[in-house]
């Protein structure tokens, strides 16, 4: 055990050092604020959580699985609750209740009338429901609310590795299952056909998101980790049709995002996750409005050009 905390520490002060090695290249005005020990931590939690959030989001925009992002976020409250309740990490708790509604969702889908969307509203409202409910009866819901809107510059070395740790099998999953993730995500029944099992491979998708939404607990928290799957890869999606640009630029917003609106949090010393959250939304309006293709000024200027 004190084998694996040592390692655990040195990976996490090797990362800290390599990161601060590019932050304090910027200027003194934004270096200054990542110079204590709890803002280093923060700061590697959120760049961990941006990247992975930002890589599934291609994923999410793509097989239009937004209210399932949604859906699997609200479902893990329950299961952080009772967490709580019992002294267990809340890792455990969340994974298996949002791991539960995943597949609630597909059996109702798959052996009822009611269509998916359907079937994802009813699971994570009753989820999210009985989460409230269970919060609702205990003593002190303080703590429980940093995961609702997320607490990132308390986030402890336990998060901390967590976040690596999923990341790392997150990047790994895509890396090892990149041709069949991207058949899926663009044309299921073609990845069918060429002999790819698609239940496996939906399912393991659906994993994967569990499992970057629990390791964004304590960064987002539960309701806002929903705009850090949509966001980048929405933005993303207006800037290029290509799947590689897209994974790409979809990272790079989701960690910028992170840096910058944990910056912004402390010098306005307001909420980390909503700060994240308006500064990847605020990337997305850019690309609204000034992408090369699709963006509403230049496809205005055209008109007028044309016309």
């Amino acid at each position: 055990m004190l084998i694996i905390e040592s390692f655990s520490d040195a990976l996490v002060s090797g990362l800290i050092a390599a990161l601060m090695t590019v932050v304090n290249l910027l200027p003194s005005s934004v270096s200054d604020a990542f110079q204590y020990a709890f803002m280093q931590r923060a700061l590697l939690t959120s760049v961990l959580v941006g990247a992975i959030c930002g890589m599934l989001s291609c994923y999410v925009v793509l097989k239009r699985w937004s209210l399932l992002g949604d859906a699997i976020s609200h479902a893990v409250l329950p299961g952080v609750a009772i967490a709580y309740l019992l002294g267990w990490p809340f890792f455990v708790g969340a994974f298996i209740t949002g791991a539960l509604t995943s597949v609630g969702i597909g059996a109702i889908e798959r052996n009822t009338r009611i269509k998916s969307d359907a079937a994802m509203g009813l699971m994570f409202t009753a989820s999210f429901a009985l989460g409230v409910v269970i919060i609702s009866k205990l003593a002190s819901s303080t703590h429980l609310m940093h995961i609702l809107f997320g607490n990132v510059l308390g986030v402890k070395h336990s998060a901390l590795m967590l976040t690596f740790v999923a990341s790392i099998i997150a990047i790994l999953a895509v890396w090892l299952a990149y041709r069949p993730l991207l058949l899926y995500a663009f044309d299921p029944q073609q990845a069918q056909a060429l002999g790819f099992n698609t239940q496996i491979i939906h399912y393991g998708l659906i994993l994967l998101l569990t499992l970057t939404i629990v390791a964004s607990l304590e960064t987002v928290g539960i309701i806002l980790v929903v705009a850090m799957l949509i966001t980048p890869g929405a933005t993303a999606h207006l800037l290029t049709d290509r799947f590689k640009v897209m994974l790409f630029i979809s990272v790079s917003v989701g960690v910028c995002s992170a840096v910058i609106g944990l910056w912004l949090s402390v010098v306005f010393n307001v909420a980390s996750g909503g700060a994240i959250v308006l500064v990847a939304f605020g990337f997305f309006i850019m690309a609204l409005l000034f992408s090369p293709r699709q963006g509403l000024i230049l496809q205005q200027w055209r008109r007028r050009k044309m016309g």
